[in-house]
Order: structure tokens, then C-alpha cells, then sequence
């Protein structure tokens, strides 16, 4: 077979990138060629003699639209010449104004657009315009895309129910989790004082964009207030977060521990505290719960995380209301107190993931398409 996959990023850092990354890996190991129309391709997949990487290096422009519409442009130009040389078509999205055999689906723009959350509603401004232009925009688009392909792979069920709502019909919708990196994000022993975290006390994480309160952050912190011998690290960009300033006012400087965004560091401090809270209250999946999982680390999160999916009542704890302050600390102090249960939940959490490797994912697209390209 010989697949064509067209993304802006095939790469190991990337959540997206990494999701196309695996997908031609397998397909490498299955002895098919795969050719990339992207921006950024790793090195590993350049040199490999069975890829054909079409890079398509768009300047940078004053605004990410603009260089959305450059390589969705070009890429479609590109296809429209070679298309008969391909057995198979993965896009991402509104990635190409090409039509797709296969749309892989991280992010439903038409329903973010209809969010209460959406930034166009918080801000008034240039800014805020340009958010909601950027959403009518690809939402717009991506719907195109849809309506085109044979397949649509949605990343969780969430994702699967939005699509329904903006018109794609369900029989034309698969679900096909993310995966994680088993080899990366494990249990084990970490260093707190390496991070400059406390030991010997109980300790939550929290990972996300802190500069939003789409995370959620905010109701993790007031939760807090009820749950006195729990500490919690948070991980974010600090530049032009309202958050340290909110765990000051509630008087939870000394257990609330900010970590500006350090890179490279999550795996091992996964493995440094005991449980991972992340009730988002809007996320397509979310692959820092996986990651978390992984680790071995129970969950507490909310319906609308689309990762949510994947935890039983044996590995963490799913709240239905995303703006429950009582529940979360309930949740979170009956997890500070009692060390046998973060063991067992941790370890169901682990075994969880164990069936969502990269590589278990990536032979599920595979699979899939073999059976399109057969028909």
C-alpha cells in the first residue's frame, strides 16, 4: 500500500504530530511507503528509504491562519498533481483543501465555536475577534473535509458527538483512542527535591494552559481550601497567569507549588507525586491523562475530558459537574488519606493504559485502512 498522510507536523513533541508519527511508523513496519506532505518531519522518518517527505516550509506569518491557509493551499496543489500514485489519503482536520480517504479528528472547531468558553467570549477585543474569526473559519472547512472523506476518525466518544451535532453522519464516524508512550511514562520512584517539591507530604499534579480557566485550575485551587494535608504542583506558562495570585488570596501559597512550564521533565515528575487532577472543562481527550495513567497514577478528572473514557471507578474518579467544588475535595481528600487506594487505583490506572500504547494505537489505524484500500 502506499499512503499519503498530510499534516503540518510528523514529529515525537507534538500531540497531533505524534498521533500521525506513530501511524507511520506501523505503517513502515507493514513494508508500505508513505509519503509526507508537512512542514516538520523527524529526522528518523526523513532518512528512512520506505518515506517521501514533501516539506512544505511556510514563512512565518504574522498570524497562525495565515499560515494554515498557505499549507492547506499548497498541499491540495500538490495533491491534485500525484493523487493517483496513492492508495490512501490521511488529513488532519481542515489541514488540506484536498479531499481525504481517512480525516483524523483531534478538535471539532464547530463545536468549540458554540462553547461558553470560547476566548471570542471573554475578550472583545482584536484579539478576540481573531479567535472567533480563526474557529468560524476552520470550522467551516473542516466540515468540508468531513463531509469529503470515507472515514472519520474521532479521538474519543466526546469528539464522536460533536461531529453528529455539526451534520457528519454517525455511521461514517470511528473512535479511535490516542495512545501513550509506555516506554516514557511509567511507575516508579522520582525526585521531588530535584523540582523543589516537598516530600513526605501527600502530593497532586496539575499540567495544562494556566493562562486560560478553560483547565479548570481555578476550581482545582478553591477545592484545595478543604483538603489541608494536600499539596499540589502545577505546571504551566506563569506569564499571564491569574493563578498564583488566586492561591495567594486563598491562603494556599505554602501548599500550592507552580512549576513555570519546565520541558522535558513531565515523565519523571509523574513519577514524584501520587495522584494527577485534571477536571478540564472542555477537552477533546487529553493526553496528559493517559500520560498520568501510565505512570501509574490515579485519576481525578470530569465528563468533559475526553480521556475520561478510558477511567473505571478502579483507576480514578470522573466528576459529572466540572464546577463541583464539594465532589473534587471529597475526591481529592479520600485520595490524600488513604495510600492503599492510590496504590490499587494507580496500578488499575497502569494496566489501562498498558492497552493504549502508541503502537496499539497505531495498528488500529492500519488495520483500518488495509480494509479501505482492499475495498
Amino acid at each position: 500500500m502506499k499512503l499519503c498522510i498530510i499534516t503540518p507536523w510528523v514529529v515525537k513533541g507534538n500531540g497531533q504530530g505524534r498521533v500521525n508519527y506513530e501511524i507511520a511508523w506501523e505503517a513502515i513496519r507493514r513494508g508500505y511507503h508513505v509519503t509526507l506532505l508537512a512542514s516538520h518531519v523527524a529526522p528518523e522518518l526523513q532518512q528512512n528509504s520506505q518515506v517521501n517527505s514533501v516539506q512544505f516550509s511556510v514563512k512565518k506569518l504574522p498570524t497562525e491562519l495565515l499560515n494554515e491557509i498557505i499549507f492547506a493551499w499548497r498541499s491540495a496543489q500538490w495533491l491534485r498533481q500525484h493523487r493517483q500514485e496513492f492508495d490512501l489519503v490521511l488529513a488532519n482536520g481542515a489541514v488540506t483543501w484536498a479531499a481525504s480517504d481517512v480525516n483524523l479528528v483531534p478538535f471539532v472547531h464547530g463545536a468549540w465555536l458554540q462553547s461558553p468558553l470560547h476566548i471570542s467570549r471573554g475578550r472583545r477585543d482584536v484579539y478576540g475577534f481573531y479567535q472567533w474569526l480563526y474557529t468560524v473559519l476552520n470550522a467551516r472547512w473542516e466540515k468540508n473535509a468531513f463531509l469529503q472523506a470515507k472515514v472519520v476518525v474521532a479521538v474519543s466518544h466526546r469528539v464522536q458527538q460533536e461531529l453528529v451535532d455539526i451534520g457528519i453522519a454517525k455511521e461514517a464516524i470511528e473512535v479511535i483512542w490516542c495512545g501513550v508512550g509506555l516506554e516514557e511514562f511509567f511507575p516508579g520512584a522520582g525526585n521531588r527535591k530535584k523540582f523543589g517539591l516537598p516530600e513526605d507530604v501527600p502530593l497532586a499534579l496539575f499540567i495544562g494552559d494556566i493562562r486560560i480557566n478553560r483547565k479548570n485550575l481555578d476550581t482545582v485551587l478553591h477545592a484545595m481550601v478543604d483538603v489541608p494535608e494536600l499539596h499540589l504542583a502545577v505546571v504551566g506558562i506563569l506569564e499571564g497567569s491569574p493563578y498564583p495570585q488566586l492561591a495567594e488570596q486563598l491562603g494556599l501559597s505554602d501548599r500550592v507549588h507552580f512549576l513555570d512550564n519546565p520541558s522535558g521533565i513531565v515523565p519523571e515528575l509523574m513519577r514524584s507525586v501520587d495522584i494527577f487532577v485534571f477536571p478540564s472543562r472542555y477537552e477533546p481527550f487529553g493526553l496528559v491523562v493517559i500520560e498520568a495513567m501510565a505512570s501509574g497514577l490515579p485519576i481525578v478528572t470530569a465528563i468533559t475530558t475526553g480521556a475520561s473514557e478510558l477511567i473505571s471507578p478502579e483507576c480514578g474518579v470522573v466528576l459529572s459537574d466540572t464546577e463541583d467544588r464539594k465532589g473534587l475535595a471529597e475526591a481529592l481528600c479520600q485520595l490524600a488519606s488513604n495510600p492503599e487506594l492510590r496504590h490499587r487505583m494507580g496500578k488499575a490506572a497502569r494496566s489501562v493504559a498498558e492497552d493504549h500504547s502508541w503502537q496499539k494505537m497505531a495498528q488500529r489505524y492500519v488495520d483500518r485502512f488495509e480494509e479501505l484500500s482492499k475495498r
